[in-house]
Order: structure tokens, then C-alpha cells, then sequence
């Protein structure tokens, strides 16, 4: 402090200012972070949960925080650039306006869409069966993708184009998401490599550095001694395997080889019944639904709303069997426990965020498939699926709903019962069972899975980001009770860096899956004639060159230039030299790393060889 008050006395009047303003202005960012703190949501909860059970259980409930979030910007987003210039103009605020151009060029028989809103009076159950599998009075709301039939909004002379909006608007979230997850995996990975740089580092950690003192609780206490315990343990397992595979003779080879091979032809097996389950279940269901619907066939409600929600009831099954069976043939594969755990967790991740691609395939199956020329001028199933947005997006709707429900049901129906039955009974085969693990892999893939459906069916159902935040917030306080009252942390909890970069990883794959299914529906199958914001295009993707057309000249010229060939590889080449550089350069300080740990342990040996000649000069 002393050199910089001397050194002040040098410098110019504008430079002392410019010193003296970025100082206070960094006591003001630092105060106002630090206020901003007490604004964070569930922040004491958060920090109870942390004291009591450890930073790896928290890991996942500040996990749940970031997606609550996340949904609620995402649906700020859409709401404020798609659902409310809609409201605003329907009902003619500030003197707003709107424009529907009818579809040219269009064969009459494909702009017929009569929604299935009931009118009159009805029971009350039909309501609450619309409510559950958005029909009915739910169907022509602005939940849905037929609601939005405006082409344009006139606000005194400003023109608003809600086509393009809608597109970009999807655009939007979609990068939104992929950057922040990018960016808290990135922190994530740091710690992950900083905690597994090599074993011996991995085991210094875990006997100098392992202990947390976040935990309050002697119960958490007791838990996080045998954590440690099941991690050393863990490491010598590993250490032993690694032995064992080094030892093994061709013959031991072929056998564990052979029974991997069979193992996996077992396991796509399973997958291959599961997604065929879907898929039929999916056609069944969609069929019974549409004869119904088509010839006012009166089904009874309970069998009706089954038949439904076949689908989630079928992906839910499969969701819970499936990982039950990898779990028991891991086994058998022998392998080391971390890549045990690694392999079932991304076959887990797999089964269930395949099931969902199934499920869209299945859809799209049923409506791209035409056989008659009336039916190809449409370019999709206009008699079964006159508004086929909207019957995506209700699916969507469906399991979001079955899985929040699911999560509830589980929790009052399985985990207070059994919690009940380990207090009051004193029977051996009922305290053998004990309480049910939260288990945090688990309880991350579940909202994983759902997070999933809400990236793929927004573009569908542009309020699904409002129906995700509310039901994480819900959960959030379930998994809470759940956790504190009727479940025990698990015995073999993980390291709270590790779970951050698995949980931001797999959702990231999750997200990165949504792509696929949002890029096939915006430009290839071709959008419904009868409803939504793109019926005037072949597809969605259509109103992105129409607008262009409506630019200068110059402008439509450097556009038509970023999107050319000519423009795309040179593009492409800088990108992969500018790749190679920087995987040289990660090389370079990957080898000065190594280096310099050599002289580390060079430095140590120095040290002891020292120490042992001085003690050897004591001596003498």
C-alpha cells in the first residue's frame, strides 16, 4: 500500500481519477453481488440441505434451481416475443391490430381444422380430463401451437412478424440453453480435473482434503466417513482389477469377451422390446383416439384418458424396468466399480431419452403417412391430423404431466408408506429393507428426462416452460420433505465436482438430442395448412428466405454470401485451423504439466536425500 501511495504521487490528475473510479467502481460490483446474494432463490434452503447431508446432495437441488431458472426465461422468452403480441392484438390493446393472410396455392380440404372444444354444458370430469391430456377447451388456448393464426401485429405503423418471431424465438432458447449449460459444464470440468489429475493426487485429496466441513449433522457426519471409506475402498478395488486384467491368460480373455458380446446383444434386446412397445403403443393410441374423435364414437372417460396416455404409461414402465436390468447384468461384465457405475448411468441416460425420440417417430410416422392424392397435396395426414403441431405438443403435454405426477405418486404412495412400516414394525425382513436411498443419479436423470420433453415440445407448446417452472419449483419442496422424512442419503454418495460436470454433461446430451427432433419438424416435415403462424410456407423454415426477400439488395447479396459454399469453407478451414491450435497448444501444457510434477517428485528425493544426511551427521 505504501509503493502505490508513492507511486500515486507520480501520476497524472487523469490517470489518479481513472485509479481512484475503477477502485470504487469495484466496491460497488462487489456490494451489489454481495446484496444479490440474499435474492438467490432457496438460498438458506440450499445451505440447511448442504449442512445437514453434504455438498453431493446439494449438488443436485441447486441443479434443480438452475433448471427452475432456466424454464422461467425461457418462457419470458417466448411469452414476450410469441403469446403476448398475440393477446396484445386479438383484443385490440394500444390500438393494435392484426393480419391473417389466407393460404394460397393450398387444396381447400387441407385449411380444415375444427378443434375439439367442448361446448355447452359438460361434466366435470371431462374438464379435468381436457386438463390432463390438453383437449378439449385446452386445445384452442394459447397453450398450444394452433392458437397462433396471426401473420403479422400493426401497432400504429410499426409492423410485427409473428411467423418469423415464433421461429426465432425457438432459435433463441434453444442457444440460450446450449451457453449456459456449456459454460457451468466448462466450471464443472475444471474441478473435475483438478480433483482426478492422477491417482496419487486422487488419494492425497481424499485423506488431506477430503473432509466437508459444510456438514452440521453427526448423522451426515457419520455417512461422510464411510463415503470416504467406500472411496478409498474403491480405489484399491480398481487398483485390483487393473491388476487382474493385466494378469489374465487369452483363454480368460475369449470367455469375458464373449460374455460382454452376449451381455450387449441382451441389452439391445431390451431397448429393441422397449422402443417396439412404444412405438405400438403410440399407434394404438393415436388411432383409437382419432376413430373416436372422427365418428363421435362417446368412449368411456377413465378408458378414454387411458387410452390417451398408453404412451406415458408405456415410456414411464420402460423408463423404470430397463435400468433395473442393466443394473443386474453389470454385474457379470466385469468391470471396475467407476466405470460400473459410468456404463449403467449413460445406458440409463440412453433408454430414456431414446424413448422420447420413439415416441416422435412413431408420431411421425402416423403423420407423414399418405395414400390418397388428397392426402400428398397436403403433404401429411390432413384427416387424422388436420393441426399436427398441436397434437405433438398435446403429447408433450401428456408426459410432462404423467411424469410430474409420477414423482408425486411415488413419493405419497411408496416412500411415507414405507417410511411408516421402518418406524412402527419391528419385522426383521422390513428392517433388513430399511429406507429407500435418494439416490442422486437417479433423481437427476428423472428431471433430466424432463427437461428434455420441455426443449422439444415448447417449439409445440410455447407455455411449456411455464408448466416446467412450476413443477420444479413443486418438486424441489417434494424431494425436499422426501429426503428429510422418508428417505436416507445413500451410502456411497459422489464428489460434489464430479456430479455438477455429470449432471450439466448429460443434460447437455439431453439438449443436444432436442436438435434433432425441433431441426426435422422446422424444415422438413412440411407445417399444417389448417393452423399455427407458418400455414402460408411449405415449412417452417420457409419464413427465414421470405423475409430475406423483403431486404435491400446489398443486404439479401452479403446474406446470400455467408450461406454460399464459397464463404462455408473457407469458413470451415479456419475453424479447424484454429481447432488444431489450440489442441496443440492444450498438448504443450499437458507435457509442461507432466514435467514439472517429474520435478516435483525430483524435489522431494532431493529433500529426503538431504534429510537423511543430516541425520546421518547428527549421529556421528
Amino acid at each position: 500500500r505504501d509503493y502505490q501511495q508513492a507511486d500515486r504521487k507520480h501520476l497524472s490528475g487523469w490517470k489518479q481519477w481513472k485509479r481512484a473510479s475503477s477502485k470504487s467502481m469495484q466496491k460497488v460490483l462487489n456490494d451489489i453481488k454481495e446484496l444479490s446474494s440474499y435474492l438467490e432463490l432457496w438460498r438458506h434452503d440450499i445451505h440447511s440441505i448442504e449442512g445437514k447431508f453434504g455438498t453431493s446432495i446439494q449438488s443436485y437441488f441447486s441443479f434443480l434451481r438452475f433448471l427452475v431458472v432456466l424454464n422461467f426465461i425461457i418462457f419470458i422468452l417466448m411469452f414476450g416475443f410469441v403469446t403476448l403480441p398475440s393477446i396484445i392484438s386479438k383484443y385490440e390493446i394500444f390500438n393494435s391490430s392484426f393480419a391473417k393472410i389466407p393460404p394460397k396455392n393450398v387444396a381447400p380440404h387441407c385449411t380444415v381444422y375444427k378443434p375439439s372444444g367442448d361446448k355447452g354444458l359438460v361434466y366435470f370430469y371431462t374438464y379435468l380430463k381436457d386438463l390432463l391430456s390438453g383437449t378439449g377447451f385446452l386445445e384452442v388456448t394459447s397453450l398450444f401451437y394452433g392458437y397462433y393464426t396471426i401473420d403479422a401485429v400493426w401497432v400504429s405503423k410499426l409492423s410485427y412478424n409473428l411467423p418469423l418471431a415464433y421461429l426465432l424465438a425457438t432459435f433463441g432458447y434453444l442457444a440460450l440453453s446450449f451457453l449456459w449449460i456449456i459454460k457451468r459444464s466448462v466450471e464443472g470440468f475444471r474441478q473435475n480435473l483438478v480433483h482426478h489429475g492422477d491417482q496419487f493426487q486422487s488419494y492425497c485429496n481424499k485423506v488431506f482434503a477430503g473432509w466437508d466441513f459444510c456438514i452440521t449433522d453427526l448423522h451426515a457426519a457419520w455417512l461422510k466417513h464411510r463415503s470416504l471409506q467406500y472411496e478409498l475402498q474403491v480405489n484399491l478395488e480398481e487398483e485390483r482389477v487393473k491388476r487382474k486384467i493385466a494378469d489374465r491368460t487369452m483363454k480368460e480373455k475369449l470367455h469375458i469377451y464373449s460374455l460382454r458380446i452376449f451381455i450387449n446383444v441382451v441389452v439391445i434386446a431390451v431397448l429393441s422390446g422397449c422402443f417396439y412397445s412404444i412405438y405400438r403403443a403410440t399407434v394404438f393410441s393415436q388411432g383409437s383416439s382419432s376413430v373416436s374423435t372422427r365418428r363421435d364414437v362417446t368412449m368411456n372417460t377413465q378408458a378414454n384418458l387411458l387410452v390417451q396416455y398408453l404412451p406415458s404409461i408405456v415410456i414411464t414402465m420402460a423408463n423404470f424396468i430397463a435400468p433395473q436390468i442393466f443394473s443386474f447384468l453389470i454385474r457379470y461384465e466385469d468391470y471396475s466399480p467407476a466405470f460400473e457405475i459410468r456404463l449403467t448411468l449413460m445406458r440409463c441416460v440412453f433408454v430414456r431419452l431414446a424413448n422420447i425420440v420413439v415416441l416422435l417417430f412413431s408420431l411421425w410416422s402416423q403423420i407423414s403417412y399418405c395414400d390418397t392424392e388428397d392426402c400428398e397435396a397436403c403433404g401429411y395426414n390432413y384427416k387424422l391430423y388436420p393441426c399436427w403441431e398441436s397434437e405433438v405438443g398435446q403429447e408433450m403435454y401428456k408426459l410432462m404431466i404423467f411424469d410430474f405426477i409420477t414423482i408425486i405418486a411415488v413419493t405419497l404412495f411408496l416412500d411415507f408408506p414405507r417410511k411408516l412400516l421402518v418406524t412402527h414394525c419391528s419385522c426383521k425382513p422390513v428392517q433388513w429393507c430399511g429406507l429407500q436411498e435418494f439416490g442422486i443419479s437417479d433423481n437427476v436423470l428423472e428431471i433430466i428426462y424432463g427437461q428434455t420433453i420441455c426443449w422439444i415440445g415448447t417449439f409445440f407448446s410455447p407455455l411449456l416452460p411455464g408448466i416446467a417452472t412450476v413443477k420444479y419449483f413443486i418438486i424441489f419442496y417434494i424431494k425436499k420433505i422426501s429426503l428429510i422424512h422418508t428417505r436416507k442419503p445413500a451410502a456411497r454418495p459422489v464428489r460434489a465436482s464430479s456430479s455438477n460436470f455429470f449432471f450439466f454433461l448429460m443434460l447437455l446430451i439431453g439438449l443436444i438430442l432436442a436438435f434433432f427432433p425441433l431441426g426435422v419438424s422446422i424444415a422438413h416435415i412440411p407445417s399444417s395448412k389448417a393452423c399455427g403462424p407458418f400455414r402460408n410456407f411449405n415449412t417452417s423454415w420457409e419464413v427465414v428466405p421470405d423475409t430475406i426477400l423483403g431486404f435491400p439488395e446489398g443486404l439479401q447479396d452479403v446474406l446470400y454470401g455467408i450461406a454460399s459454399e464459397a464463404f462455408a469453407v473457407p469458413f470451415l478451414v479456419v475453424i479447424c485451423l484454429i481447432m488444431f491450435y489450440f489442441i496443440a497448444l492444450a498438448g504443450a501444457h499437458k507435457r509442461v504439466v507432466k514435467q514439472l510434477r517429474e520435478q516435483l517428485v525430483l524435489e522431494s528425493r532431493d529433500k529426503m536425500f538431504l534429510i537423511r544426511r543430516i541425520t546421518e551427521a547428527q549421529q556421528h
